[in-house]
This record gives structure tokens, sequence and C-alpha cells, in this order.
């Protein structure tokens, strides 16, 4: 397994490298120049072009893509084999959350190569700056990920912390992030982002809801089991004068 983690992950530092040898340098500048020029020194919108458009579109479908669905997804899956007792659905699980997570690094590496690549990055703004850090980070996850102790190991529960902790942290800064692109977006276009963001709240919600979800399901099941069980200290109680009937019989011989 460890060997294995090994090779998926050369395989996609290979690919992230790839993908910065081989972008277009030309259409970086181009774009980034179109945007430099649509800014108006005084202020007032960016009036963009349809080329710079559509790659700010797709950097937001990226990063929405791998913050806001694929890393809670992982985290979801992982939760459901911790709760599962079939081992094949444990190691399903387990090797969806990989694919999911793994996915989401690549999106989230190509919308930080889109944006190096094709838009000015002053880091003059909230948006620009969580990115850069999330950036940084978010590769430590798959590593830690990898190379995982075996169970019985002792430092087995100090990476569990830090690989459980830094995938929250992540995931949650993501998702902030990605309501603060959508924020910083509306303010330089003028563009109403109401739908997105009402898409991103539902969205959100429901995946907090299925989450918390998996820790009480069992519980609601068994509820329905409660009246079965309610009848055992009846029992006990319809037994109890026969039983002390014979204890006192007994005390009085």
């Amino acid at each position: 397994m460890l060997a294995s983690g090994r090779r998926l992950l050369f395989v996609c530092t290979s690919f992230v490298i790839i993908s910065l040898l081989v972008a277009p340098s030309n259409g970086a500048s181009n774009s980034t120049g179109g945007l430099n020029q649509s800014h108006n020194k005084t202020g007032n919108p960016l009036e963009m072009t349809p080329k710079v458009s559509f790659q700010l579109k797709l950097h937001a479908l990226f990063h929405w893509s791998s913050f806001g669905f694929l890393m809670p997804l992982g985290i979801i899956l992982v939760r459901m084999s911790s709760k599962s007792r079939n081992g094949g659905c444990i190691r399903l699980l387990f090797y969806c959350h990989v694919i999911s997570q793994v996915a989401a690094v690549l999106l989230a590496t190509g919308g930080a190569v889109l944006s190096l690549m094709n838009f000015e990055n002053s880091f003059s703004n909230s948006h620009q700056r969580v990115g850069l850090a999330l950036y940084g980070v978010m590769w430590l996850q798959p590593i830690i990920g990898f190379f995982r102790p075996e169970r019985g190991v002792k430092v087995r529960s100090l990476w569990y912390f830090f690989h459980w902790f830094l995938g929250i942290a992540i995931c949650a800064t993501g998702i902030v992030n990605v309501y603060i692109g959508l924020r910083t977006y509306h303010e330089k276009t003028t563009k109403s982002v109401r739908l997105w963001t009402g898409l991103l709240t539902v969205e959100v919600i429901f995946l907090a809801f299925f989450y918390l979800m998996i820790d009480r399901w069992s519980y609601m099941m068994k509820q329905g089991h409660a009246a079965v069980e309610q009848l055992r200290p009846t029992d006990n109680r319809r037994t109890y004068p026969t039983t002390l009937k014979k204890e006192l019989a007994m005390v009085q011989e």
C-alpha cells in the first residue's frame, strides 16, 4: 500500500510539474495585459474581455469543485468507512476517499496555475493571500496521507490527529475563500453573484447535514425497536410478586 501510494504521489507531482512547464507564456501575458488594461485607474468596474472572463469562470469552477465539493465529499467518505463493519465496504470507501482527495488537489492546483499564469497577482486582497496559503498547505495533506504509519504503531494516533485536523482546516478555509472570491468578483465587475452564493450555501448545508447524520443514523434506526426493549422491565415487574412469595416461603420454613 505504501509503495502504491508513493507511485501515485509521484504521478500527481509529475502532472503538476508538466502543467507548469507547458503552460503558454504568451497567452498568460496577453490575458494579464487584457486584465490590466481593463482596470480603470479611477476605480470603476472592470470591463473584461471574453477570454479573461472565461478564465475567471474556469478558475472559480476548479476551486468550487475542489474545496466546495470533492474535499468535503472525501471527509464524508472516510467518516462513513469508520462506521461500517463490512471489510469490502471499508476498502471501497477508503479508495473513493483517496481518489476524491487526489482529484481535489489536482483541480485546485490547476486553478492555481491558471491564476498565476493569467491574472494580476499583486496579492492586495484577502482572496489572493488566502489562496496563496492554501496552495502551499494543501499539498502537505496527500503527502501525510500517503505516508501513514501502520495500525498499532505509537505515532499512528499523532498522525491521525494531524491528518484529520489539516484536512478539516484546508476544506473549511477553502470554502470560505470561495465565498471571498465571489465577493471580490462582484466588487470588481459589479455583476450579481447572489445565485452562486446561494447555491454554494445550499450545497455546504447539505454536506454538513449529511456529515452530522452519519453519527446519528444508526441511533435513529434503533429507535424503532424501543417498544420491544421496553417490554423487558415490564416482564421483570410481572415476575416480581411470584419471586417474592417464594422468598417469603423459604424464610418462614
